[in-house]
């Protein structure tokens, strides 16, 4: 039986896996995915590092060497992280020779703590980047009002860029011409272009989450069973349709004179990445926000449970170029019923940085007690 990760490929979609442990790089699981499954990529963030450190024992010895060595807590994670991006950035090193560079992507993320501060997220950038010292790693940056000139910046350096915490069009036009304008600056310079990749992660789940609720209110304000109806309709497309209007917004800004411009000095598209694909209501299918966000020049970041969801029973189809004129119109009908989606994204990437930092202040102080108490 065909394996429908695998197949993704020939939809144009890149499988990645929004998960990293050392357990899993230890332990041949990565490279197992990369061979049975296809897996192309791996995403990183505070709350996942979070989890796979204070959730296992596999770093206990590493954080008791350090400790020894008088690092400070912060230092222990750091190097913590950096070994494991390493190791899974060496272990992807086969599928970015053979994609030639297209794939085979880590993320790390920048401290959540800089969030709002665009010349410490820069700094951090450049920092993290020398210090990981991998061409087939991507520096993960919010896509905040501080976080987007930053992406310029960096993307004129070089650097590879995963920018994160997109949940709206207006916001995603905002990144992709930063990324665009970063382009332009480096070839302004004269530099290299080729060697530059970039995705645009845009949140998914987590639109219907906070939409499904908004219109739960709405319903109940209905004047009529008719407007009830059609709000109740609503449920669980929006997040969908939100991508799926966006990805025709990349095929068009990647399609322009302006961008073949730089397409003829070696530019890379920089691809849209669907993050938050697991489902949250358990009413909904659970690979929902994968079977109708494939198409061509995309990646979706799957959850380990996702992902075997989908290897399981996962269907195929080119479902973002079959949905959109459905799209549009549910997009119509949520601002015609008075929902802003541009309220709703402010909403969410704040909450997203907490989600961010709580975790990564979690496992900063579950470290100092490991660092201050070493397993005997």
């Amino acid at each position: 039986m065909a394996n429908p990760l695998v197949e993704l490929g020939q939809y144009g979609q890149s499988p990645w896996l929004d998960n990293i442990s050392r357990g899993l790089i230890a332990s041949g699981q990565l490279r197992a995915l990369i061979d049975d499954d296809g897996l192309k990529g791996v995403t990183s963030n505070p709350a996942i590092f979070e989890k796979s450190i204070t959730g296992s024992t596999d770093y206990d010895t590493a954080i008791e060497q350090l400790a020894a060595q008088n690092k400070t807590a912060m230092d222990i994670y750091e190097s913590l992280v950096m070994e494991d991006i390493q190791s899974a950035a060496d272990v992807l090193r086969s599928v970015y020779e053979a994609t030639n560079g297209r794939d085979g992507f880590v993320s790390l993320e920048v401290s959540p703590y800089l969030a709002d501060d665009t010349e410490g997220t820069i700094e951090e950038g450049r920092r993290l980047w020398q210090a990981v010292d991998r061409n087939n790693v991507m520096i993960k940056i919010p896509a905040t009002e501080a976080g987007i000139p930053a992406v310029r910046q960096l993307i004129s350096e070089g650097l590879n860029i995963n920018v994160t915490l997109m949940f709206s069009f207006a916001v995603y036009e905002a990144v992709a011409e930063a990324y665009i304008a970063g382009l332009e600056d480096r070839a302004a310079q004269g530099c290299d272009l080729s060697g530059i990749n970039s995705v645009a992660s845009f949140f998914i789940s987590r639109i219907d989450t906070l939409v499904d609720d908004l219109l739960e209110k709405r319903a109940g304000e209905a004047v009529s069973d008719l407007e009830q109806e059609k709000i109740r309709g609503l449920f669980g497309q929006v997040a969908i349709a939100n991508g799926t209007v966006t990805y025709q917004r990349y095929k068009e800004l990647f399609t322009s004179a302006r961008w073949q411009n730089l397409a003829d000095k070696g530019a890379k598209t920089q691809r849209v990445l669907w993050a938050s694909t697991s489902t949250k209501n358990p009413d909904y299918r659970d690979v929902l926000y994968v079977e109708e966000l494939i198409g061509q020049d995309t990646i979706n970041t799957l959850p380990d449970a996702t992902l075997a969801a989908f290897r399981d029973h996962g269907r195929l189809s080119s479902t973002l170029e079959d949905g959109l004129t459905e799209a549009r119109a549910i997009m119509h009908t949520v601002a015609e019923i008075g929902i802003s989606m541009d309220e709703v994204a402010d909403q969410l990437v704040k909450e997203g940085v907490k989600k961010f930092v709580d975790p990564f202040e979690d496992l900063i102080n579950a470290i100092e007690q490991k660092r201050l108490q070493p397993a005997e």
